[in-house]
């Protein structure tokens, strides 16, 4: 079996850091891909992905990233249940195994 996904997008935001009941780090990322055809309007959608990154990959990131960078997200696919009032709701989220940082704005605005 093969559980493997990479990903390459923009930060929809910038990272933060919550801490959960075990005290472990971690972060939400959001990315934005677009698809790479165009809709029957003649525009390119965009997917924005979820993606959670534990403790350094998440520190990392978050000081070396922000709001519409480009990174390339290796990981895998999971699936958990969320409890939300009085209904059950399966969340498909990408485990960030690696991050790679590929481009930030601030590099580009200084060339």
């Amino acid at each position: 079996m093969l559980n493997q996904v990479v990903l390459v997008g923009r930060l929809t935001r910038n990272i933060t850091i919550n801490k959960s009941d075990k005290g472990v780090k971690v972060a939400t990322i959001s990315l934005a891909i677009p698809r790479s055809f165009k809709n029957s309007d003649g525009i390119y959608d965009t997917d924005f992905i979820d993606c959670v990154a534990f403790e350094t990959i998440a520190e990392n990131t978050k000081e070396y990233c922000k709001k519409g960078d480009i990174v390339g997200v290796k990981g895998r696919i999971q699936s958990r249940i969320i409890e939300k009032e009085d209904k059950s709701q399966n969340i498909m989220e990408i485990i960030c195994e690696k991050i790679t940082f590929l481009s930030s704005k601030k590099q580009e605005e200084t060339e």
